[in-house]
């Protein structure tokens, strides 16, 4: 058993990441970019108009969906968790500073790789037996490259399902309870001994609340996560900058070990670190890809349940959400750490006692060690939440619909099981599936990156979409639409369309208007016709 855990985290892990993700994260992420003019950089001002400048806008939602903003705080609850505090001190520790370099560049490109997989997602999503919107690179793969593809697809939703155990479940768990125990121990150095007792009651804790949450299906954990992503995200911005403007001094010499550090780091912290360039490069692109999930394809799962007027406008929040969960969240991070002048065992995978001592340089060891434990066990309960959905849809795709409850059962147990599992083994098992999962969606990626690139081009250039409107409409006949033509406004039920006219009936009064098209084509899918709800 100890072989065959040594070989799959180990050989199969290296495989995975080091000769499949990250050499597709940089290919992948340069390629998208120039095939996409780059409108993470162009069009960001336009990113953050479309997104958070909506966030405070009152939103409706149909049956079986979420507003773009509950869509966009479940995926940010899946990456917003200990990848951002745990993960950071872990690239630091094992690549050195550099390594916070290196994450910066492949947040860059994950923008438009998380920008690709959700405008996929949004694009070839469908309704399932309980009127939910689903999505995700599973049915990607099978609608966009063909029937064909299925074993391709049955592969991603079964690594991604196991991947929740592991991403999702288990490192969080762990995590909660290492800095929950480590917090108690400061204030009550003899409940020391009751680690393993005080680990359980946590799991089981947490088990508890998941399910409270996860049995009231998609719309419960979006109204969760909307209040909860914001609050703690909030939190955690305000107190790393008030560590890093306790050391402002510090900064500039900060910037400096991370530039250094990124090409030639044993020049900075010496021989005897073992820190190499390529020990920089792949901790900061793995703890970048563990962090915001970029070339995963899982996030696009929550946005697929999205009541969104396109593809294109949903993927502009995948942008945001990579520049939120990296630049921002784990820049700060990397920084506290690196400001504060904390002791680094480089070379040994820290839990959260790194960042807690960089807190406690400001605010002292007992409110430091309390702030980490309840920053953590929001970020980690609600990445919990983000991946039961992720995996539940996996469930769903494989199984069918009857074995989402037995999936979700098996979830909240291995709750209690992380909570009580070795950090190091967690950890490894998560990367690995990580890696895993991303093999099947890269492929999808670049053979149906034609459709993205076309789509963008559609989107920002105002022109019509060139497949037949029909062909568009029967994904939804049945919808409720809102038509434009003209100066004129249609609102209704979709009954027909043909080549030339379709037929809305008003659900109030019954009445069919019949719009006659001089020419379908001319229409734009994302702009004219409008799905309200279905």
């Amino acid at each position: 058993m100890q072989s065959l855990l040594k070989f799959f985290t180990g050989t199969v892990n290296t495989f995975a990441w080091i000769y499949v993700l990250l050499p597709c994260v940089a290919i992948g992420g340069v390629f998208f970019t120039i095939r996409n003019r780059g409108i993470q950089f162009t069009k960001f001002g336009y990113v953050m108009k479309k997104t958070i400048g909506k966030m405070f806008h009152k939103q409706e939602t149909g049956q079986g969906s979420v507003t773009p903003f509950q869509a966009l705080t479940t995926a940010l609850a899946a990456t917003v968790g200990t990848g951002n505090i745990v993960g950071t001190s872990q690239a630091i520790a094992m690549g050195g500073y550099g390594a916070i370099f290196w994450l910066w560049i492949a947040a860059l490109l994950g923008m438009i790789i998380k920008y690709s997989e959700v405008v996929l997602s949004v694009h070839f999503r469908e309704r399932n037996e309980k009127g939910d919107f689903v999505g995700g690179p599973m049915y990607y793969i099978t609608k966009g490259m063909g029937s064909n593809w299925k074993w391709l697809a049955l592969l991603y939703a079964l690594f991604a399902a196991l991947a929740s155990f592991g991403i999702g479940n288990l490192s969080q768990a762990n995590s909660i309870t290492d800095s929950v125990n480590n917090a108690l121990t400061v204030f009550i150095p003899s409940m020391a001994q009751y680690r393993n007792t005080i680990s359980l009651g946590i799991g089981v804790t947490l088990a508890i609340l998941t399910a409270m949450v996860l049995f009231g299906g998609i719309k419960r954990i979006g109204k969760v996560t909307e209040f909860m992503v914001p609050f703690m995200s909030l939190f955690y911005i305000i107190f790393t900058v008030i560590v890093i403007g306790g050391n402002i001094t510090n900064v500039g010499d900060a910037f400096r070990l991370i530039f250094q550090s990124a090409f030639t780091p044993q020049a900075v912290l010496g021989a005897a670190s073992g820190i190499a360039i390529k020990e920089a490069i792949v901790w900061g692109l793995r703890r970048s890809a563990f962090s915001n999930e970029a070339g995963l394809g899982s996030a696009a799962i929550a946005h697929a349940a999205a009541e969104t007027e396109g593809a294109v406008q949903q993927g502009l929040h995948g942008i945001f959400e990579v520049f939120a969960d990296t630049l921002m969240i784990c820049t700060l991070t990397g920084l506290t750490i690196i400001v504060s002048g904390v002791d680094i065992a480089f070379g040994v995978k820290p839990g959260s006692a790194l960042i807690t001592s960089a807190f406690a340089t400001v605010f002292g060891d007992k409110f430091a060690t309390l702030f980490v434990a309840i920053a953590l066990f929001f970020f980690a309960y609600s990445t919990i939440l983000g991946w039961s959905l992720y995996g539940t849809r996996c469930a769903e795709y494989i199984f069918g619909m009857k074995s989402t409850k037995f999936y979700q059962v098996i979830y909240i147990l291995m709750i209690v099981v992380g909570a009580t599992t070795s950090l190091d083994v967690v950890w490894d098992i998560a990367d690995t599936f990580n890696g895993l999962m991303a093999i099947p969606n890269f492929i999808a990626l670049f053979a149906l990156s034609g459709v993205v690139a076309k789509l963008t081009k559609q989107y920002f250039q105002k022109k019509p979409v060139s497949l037949p409107l029909c062909d568009l409409l029967r994904q939804n006949v049945g919808g409720i639409v809102k038509v434009t033509l003209t100066s004129s406004v249609y609102k209704g039920e979709l009954e027909y369309c043909a080549d030339q006219y379709l037929v809305v009936r008003d659900p109030k009064t019954n009445a069919h208007t019949v719009l006659f098209l001089k020419d379908v084509e001319s229409l734009s899918f994302e702009n004219d016709i409008q799905y309200v709800s279905n």
